[in-house]
């Protein structure tokens, strides 16, 4: 249950500190949870961003504000923390469909975009597959690049495909995707694809070589096509087993996907025995 009262205080601060030059760190901050979690649940159980939220209620807000109140474009602009009446206007515009000036004019429908209201549902037993597993440390060699946590879902994706267009492949095959942020506090993540480090072999150019420390890992088996059988086992660690988590909390800033290797597979990745795994990094509480 602390997992969702800390998802619950977090909206309320973003509500009561709309107008105010806020960061996911910040309302990760407020709820004593680190930003690297705190943003993954978020988006995990919200469907949004932490700052995508904090947007779509500044420009729902701004709306009702120029429909009603008559307030300048500039005054509200400035309000909701845009920097030009112009970055607000195109921000606007693609939000609500119509122009500032067009709402200011009335008799315009602008988008409405609610505050989250988070709810606890009783539901039956539910099963998750996972153990706690105590690894040493290990040595992996990867593609390495950082992501904003506002766009990972879209760029991640474009990083594996560039890896295998640009024929790095051969030099790693992706047996892990490794999310990192060690100080649990950035707005950004060290993302690797990543193998077992072989330490005979020469390091190709253009690659690097991590260490991952020693970890109790909390270790989810996720069987089935991808990316839909790691989607739902997220979105239950989450929603679910977090909530219910009594012994352990987060660790560290890591969380690792483990994929075997496609080819032992009828149909690869998308073959309905497909195992994959997600490893976060616990201790005892």
């Amino acid at each position: 249950m602390e997992w969702i009262d800390a998802i619950r205080n977090g909206i309320e601060y973003i509500e009561e500190h709309i107008t105010d030059d806020i960061t996911a760190e910040d309302v990760a901050d407020h709820v004593n949870m680190s930003s690297f979690y705190f943003q993954k649940g978020f988006g995990m159980l919200c469907g949004y961003t932490v700052m995508e939220y904090v947007r779509n209620r500044r420009l729902t807000l701004a709306g009702e504000d120029l429909a009603g109140e008559g307030e300048k474009v500039i005054d509200t602009a400035l309000k909701y923390g845009y920097e030009s009446p112009d970055s607000f206007t195109k921000a606007f515009t693609r939000f609500h469909g119509i122009s500032p000036s067009m709402v200011q004019k009335g008799n315009q429908s602008i988008r409405i975009f609610a505050p989250l209201r988070i709810e606890i549902t009783l539901k039956g037993g539910y099963l998750m597959n996972y153990k706690i597993v105590k690894k040493d440390s290990f040595t992996v060699m990867g593609a390495s690049k950082r992501f904003d946590y506002e766009n990972c879902k879209e760029k991640i994706p474009q990083f594996w495909k560039e890896h295998f267009e640009k024929g790095r492949g051969r030099y790693v095959c992706g047996m892990f995707g490794i999310n990192t942020d060690e100080s649990m506090g950035n707005d950004s993540f060290e993302y690797l694809i990543a193998d077992l480090y072989n330490p005979v072999m020469d390091i190709p150019e253009g690659f690097v070589t991590k260490v991952i420390p020693a970890f109790t890992w909390a270790v989810f088996s996720c069987d089935g096509p991808l990316p839909q059988a790691l989607q739902d086992v997220n979105v239950k660690i989450f929603a679910e087993w977090l909530p219910a988590l009594k012994e352990y909390e987060f660790a560290a800033g890591y969380c690792i996907e483990m994929y075997d290797a496609p080819d032992k597979y009828a149909k690869g990745t998308m073959d309905e025995k497909y195992h994959s795994e997600i490893w976060i990094p616990v201790k005892r509480k």
